[in-house]
């Protein structure tokens, strides 16, 4: 990197080399401190040679293990968006996009909410590359994130999104089983008339209309309309719902309808239960004396 006399620019691509080797020597030796410095300095001799920043491979194979410990999780996060952002400008999104996801894994179980951006603009390059089923395993990620954390009108909005992708590429079953998800988050959002809308729109959808999925939502909304905690139990036992990608099964069996989830009684039954067994009792035996002398 030094000038003098005889060397009027410093000679970056050498250096970059340089600093890579010695990266390597040090996490080797496992100065994972140093070698993350080291990586660094490689990655801004690129930067100034004109070429794309590189992932600092570290990251990921030494300083990336340990960095719980070492308590810079966020800085490596911001490490590898400024990678991504690099990639980007280079023209080589793709990269990117896999940078993006990788800062998502890393940081998915220390700030979820973190995770959830990365993902989503990791699903936004992929869609922009036109490469849509890793956009939607981006946006599907993301979804399960939302749903874990209760952030349930974005979880809505991004199984939608992931919905109108399915369909577009003429993935059919698999908008039906989106369907069943948005509805879970509606209910958890004690949004009756978004799930209802919902199930009507998604009739617009080939083959949905007469599916078993069409068939177990209609149960389970009027199941819920009803108050009928066992019918919506019953619906939300069925494989269809308990077979789901976990973060969704778990809003069906936890689903409860309003009312405190007390099933609807007929009046005659609240009467009866009302009087007690021995009333019941004298009511079979009138019914009996009726049809004593026989049916003519």
């Amino acid at each position: 990197l030094k000038t003098g006399l005889l060397k009027w620019k410093p000679d970056y691509d050498s250096a970059a080399t340089e600093y890579g080797k010695a990266a390597v020597a040090f996490k080797n030796a496992k100065q994972f401190d140093q070698a993350r410095e080291a990586c660094l300095r490689e990655a801004e001799a690129h930067e100034n040679n004109k070429a794309y920043l590189l992932i600092v491979l570290v990251i990921f194979f030494g300083w990336g293990r340990r960095i719980g410990e070492m308590q810079r999780l966020p800085e490596a996060v911001q490490l590898i968006e400024k990678a991504s952002m690099m990639y980007l400008e280079n023209g080589t999104p793709d990269t990117a996009a896999i940078a993006l996801e990788r800062a998502g894994k890393l940081i998915e179980n220390v700030s979820p909410e973190k995770a959830v951006q990365l993902y989503q603009q990791a699903a936004s390059v992929f869609e922009n590359e036109e490469r849509l089923r890793q956009a939607l395993e981006m946006l599907g990620k993301a979804s399960r994130l939302l749903v874990r954390g209760r952030r349930l009108d974005e979880a809505a909005l991004s199984l939608q999104k992931e919905k109108s992708i399915y369909k577009e590429i003429e993935n059919y079953p698999t908008c039906y089983k989106k369907t069943i998800a948005q509805v879970l988050v509606h209910l958890h959002r004690n949004d009756y008339v978004a799930a209802e809308r919902c199930v009507r729109e998604s009739y617009s959808i080939p083959g949905f209309n007469g599916s078993e999925d069409c068939a177990a939502l209609e149960q389970l909304l009027e199941g819920y309309d009803q108050q009928d905690q066992d019918q919506v139990s019953e619906v939300c036992n069925l494989p269809l719902f308990k077979y789901m990608d976990n973060d969704y099964a778990k809003l069906g069996l936890t689903l409860v309808v309003p009312g405190g989830g007390i099933k609807k009684k007929s009046p005659n039954a609240a009467q009866d239960k009302a009087r007690g067994p021995a009333t019941v009792g004298s009511h079979a035996d009138e019914e009996e004396d009726e049809y004593s002398g026989g049916l003519c």
